[in-house]
């Protein structure tokens, strides 16, 4: 299938973008917290380009992203404080193996053109 916006350059790069987010929280993911400054280096991304891809299919995985992100992040915390009496640890785990479903499933609907389903 190819991109319906692929006539334009600017899609392109925009594509090119939306992977190297993609490619910079799953760095962060993959790395186990070592390098979690990619992942922030891909909300600072797309924090700056969303007004780019505002209107197109890649603004739905932008914002799918930093959904990911940010309640990951509420996730992860509340579980961490959660430590404290052991039950947390399991929280820990539920919520970074939501957060790589997330990103998989977001990057396989980004390969395919399509927008990554359900919040």
């Amino acid at each position: 299938m190819n991109d319906p916006q692929s006539e334009d350059g600017s899609a392109v790069s925009l594509r090119r973008i939306t992977n190297i987010a993609y490619g910079l929280f799953a760095l962060g993911l993959l790395s186990g917290g070592f390098l979690g400054v990619a992942t922030i280096a891909a909300v600072v991304l797309i924090y700056v380009k969303r007004a780019d891809v505002a209107g197109t299919v890649y603004a739905v995985h932008f914002d799918w992203l930093l959904y990911t992100f940010w309640w990951g992040l509420l996730w992860l915390g509340l579980s961490g404080l959660a430590t404290l009496v052991v039950i947390g640890w399991l929280g820990v785990v539920v919520a970074l193996v939501w957060i790589v479903y997330r990103v998989i499933k977001g990057w396989l609907a980004l390969q395919e053109y399509k927008s990554p389903s359900g919040f």
